[in-house]
């Protein structure tokens, strides 16, 4: 199992016109391969995918002090429904209790329609020859 796979939070790092990095932690989960996080819809991280896939990607804790090493990825935001449903059902199963309460409040205030979902796709490391 990979740090990745053990860890609770996931440093995202998308990166501006300029090149700089913005790291933010977010809840994430896997589903057929790939990592899935939600966001604000207009949030800066989003509005930077929207401009280019780049991104990197570490294990952190929910501070987004790192627990583990830099991978690069690539990330997208995706509104396919079938693939946001089984995301968000991939959260659920991660989060429990913790991912139905977040639900409920951002429903509650008018703020579920307006989320983002990521697709998040780490770099394979390169295999040994």
């Amino acid at each position: 199992m990979s740090e990745l796979e053990r860890a609770r939070y996931l440093n995202l790092a998308t990166f501006r016109r300029d090149g700089r990095a913005v790291e933010t932690p977010v809840w994430f989960a896997e589903s057929g391969g790939r990592l899935y996080a939600f966001s604000e819809g207009r949030a800066g991280k989003v509005k930077r995918l929207r401009n280019s896939p780049r991104a990197r990607v570490a294990a952190c804790d929910m501070r987004g002090r790192l627990r583990g090493a830099w991978q690069d990825a690539s990330a997208r935001v995706v509104s396919d429904p079938a693939t946001v449903e089984r995301a968000y059902a991939s959260l659920r199963a991660k989060y429990g209790l913790q991912m139905r309460l977040a639900d409920a409040l951002s429903r509650l205030s008018g703020r579920y329609e307006k989320r983002a979902m990521l697709e998040i796709t780490p770099a394979r490391a390169a295999s040994p020859d």
